[in-house]
């Protein structure tokens, strides 16, 4: 028979049922191996505090937050949809400083059934409820995540109220320097009202000077310092010139007696002594890692403009001060313009404010008159028993930065000038040199109220 013409023949398998059943089983094997490796390794992220978990987040983390973002539990102390939870996280970093502020929305206002209504609108009894992270698309530029008209929310018919607010947008609300939900202490009616009339300058005047009784403490001497006797003997100057020597403190102090003796020192030694700088350093950006348990920030993590010959350092409490010379001088600018590179730090060296400070550095003016980097931005502050100590948190007066009219700015500018300085954003990024261009509104509302 001819078959030229008919089905083609089907060539035989070269495959068999068993080495089908192999290779099905090899694919298996290494998928179940690459699945396994996977999940160790997400799992391991999980586990490890010093591990990147940026891989799990749902979008990028605000300007506050960032430095802790791969400390999920920071924030999540329970379960991921747990308000109550998350509540608490943010009250557990943020209530000291709300509680201070005595703010003009506190809890009580949203619990009282007369405003059960503006709840509908918006529940401002939770920090979420304005502040939600990971929502890039909703954040405004001091970093927070809100939306610009969240105030129209309660406040739609204010105009009504107020002739003074007829024409003016939802969004200007906070950064026409008239009001914030949570800080108006230097905003105030009556502070306004208090320092109306003062002008642009007040007389020179000292801004808080640390103080530490030594009368019954002798300063201890090089030669009796009570390290390892083979010290380098710029070290043994160093202690035997700083404070902790002129009150009394060896070398065992901080870094342990005979066996015990380390070389290396962490912040929570210093924090032994020093609780009060510890507990502002660790709420602010410097120390927030610390805070959270995890390594300190290291410069070139920073979304500030940095220098970068100081990308690889890590921030403790010797980046400013140094292991053995405590130079507050050297912490309150030099320490700063090491790292700091954006237009505000860079143009310090060209301001007013330098200028002060080099008078004082150079004798021609009395201690505590000149203005550094510090003195705005790490203030002296009275405490409890009227010791004066520095706060720490250099964002503890920062946003917004009217927050720096009461501690700061009215030490030396009347509130008009320091106020309209404030408000300037062009001023801040020139670190105030020049006069301010912009007005605001609200100095002039008080006048005109006084004056009815």
């Amino acid at each position: 028979m001819n078959h030229t013409n008919g089905p083609p023949r089907r060539r035989p398998s070269t495959s068999t049922p068993s080495r089908d059943g192999q290779l099905a089983s090899r694919s298996f094997v290494l998928w179940a191996a690459v699945s396994l490796a996977s999940g160790i390794a997400m799992t391991t992220r999980l586990v490890d505090a010093e591990a990147d978990r940026r891989f799990f987040l749902p979008g990028p983390t605000s300007h506050g937050h960032y430095q802790i973002e791969t400390q999920c539990n920071a924030c999540h102390t329970s379960s991921f949809d747990d308000g109550e939870s998350i509540q608490k996280a943010c009250e557990g970093c943020h209530e000291d400083e709300l509680s201070k502020a005595n703010d003009s929305h506190p809890t009580s206002k949203f619990t009282d059934p007369r405003n059960a209504s503006r709840l509908k609108e918006i529940d401002a009894r939770r920090c979420v409820a304005c502040h939600a992270e990971h929502r890039p698309e909703a954040t405004l530029p001091a970093g927070l995540t809100m939306t610009q008209d969240f105030c129209k929310k309660c406040h739609s018919d204010i105009a009504e109220e107020r002739s003074t607010h007829r024409g003016l947008t939802f969004d200007s609300c906070a950064s026409g320097g008239c009001h914030n939900f949570h800080d108006n202490r230097g905003l105030y009616e009556d502070f306004i009202a208090a320092h109306l009339d003062e002008p642009p300058h007040l007389p020179l005047r000292t801004v808080g000077i640390r103080t530490q009784s030594t009368d019954s403490v002798a300063r201890i001497a090089p030669s009796k310092h009570d390290g390892p006797p083979d010290t380098q003997r710029s070290i043994v100057l160093g202690w035997a010139s700083s404070a902790h020597a002129q009150v009394g403190e060896n070398c065992s102090a901080c870094h342990g007696a005979g066996d015990e003796f380390v070389t290396s020192v962490t912040a929570a030694t210093c924090s032994e002594c020093h609780q009060f700088e510890y507990d502002g350093w660790v709420r602010g950006r410097h120390g927030m890692r610390v805070g959270a348990g995890l390594s300190p920030m290291t410069v070139k993590d920073a979304r500030h403009a940095m220098k970068d010959d100081a990308g690889h350092r890590q921030l403790t409490c010797e980046s400013c001060h140094a292991a053995h010379d405590y130079d507050t001088a050297f912490a309150s600018y030099d320490a700063c313009v090491s790292c700091h590179d954006e237009e505000h730090s860079r143009s310090f060296a060209s301001s007013p404010h330098f200028q002060t400070w080099l008078n004082e550095r150079e004798g021609r003016t009395a201690p505590g008159t000149g203005v550094s980097c510090a003195t705005c931005h790490l203030p002296r502050l009275d405490v409890a028993g009227g010791e004066v100590r520095a706060q720490h948190n250099p964002n503890d007066n920062l946003r917004p930065n009217e927050k720096m009219l009461r501690s700061v700015c009215t030490q030396c500018h009347g509130l008009p000038f320091a106020l309209d300085a404030l408000a300037d954003e062009a001023l801040v990024r020139r670190n105030f040199t020049g006069s301010p261009s912009t007005h605001v509104a609200s100095v002039d509302y008080v006048r005109s109220r006084l004056n009815r």
